[in-house]
């Protein structure tokens, strides 16, 4: 007998999500699903605050999401520590399909004020990159060349 909630589990230990507390979870929601790929994908509220989960659009068989939590002040657990924020180096990762979109993000990310970085072109294997600051002021990492996906699909024999 199993008390487990959920019928699907995934066969093995998987990584699934990264997680981030956040001060007002619309404008968080709203700044990812403005300036990313992502979509609100789940939206809770609980005794202790307010959660949502966004991801990339279509199926998956290996799920990765960002998860974000604004707790209530007089619930929340971690309310004795300081709020963590990925930055300067510390990053979310996107790459981008070509390098004028990587030029167009960094001008709608600079026009809005959330520019952390401009576009520079980095050693290998990092390639041409800027970074975008989140209403936390996380850093998002949006980059060109930098063969995470060719990589990764290289590996698993798919190209």
């Amino acid at each position: 007998m199993s008390d487990s909630i959920h019928d699907v589990h995934p066969d093995t230990a998987r990584w699934t999500h990264i997680a981030l507390r956040v001060k007002d979870i619309n404008a968080t929601i709203d700044w990812y699903t403005d300036f990313t790929p992502m979509e609100l994908l789940d939206r809770r509220e609980d005794d202790m605050g307010y959660g949502a989960w966004l991801g990339m659009p279509g199926p998956t068989e290996h799920p990765f999401l960002l998860v974000v939590a604004q707790f209530f002040t007089e619930t929340d657990p971690f309310t004795d520590n300081p709020r963590a924020v990925l930055a300067p180096f510390a990053h979310i990762g996107i790459e981008m399909p070509d390098r004028a979109d990587v030029d167009a993000i960094a001008a709608r990310g600079h026009q809005a004020g959330h520019l952390g970085m401009p576009p520079t072109m980095m050693p290998s294997p990092v390639g041409y990159i800027c970074m975008l600051e989140d209403p936390d002021g996380n850093m998002v990492e949006f980059s060109w060349d930098q063969g995470v996906y060719s990589t990764v699909r290289e590996r698993w024999g798919l190209i």
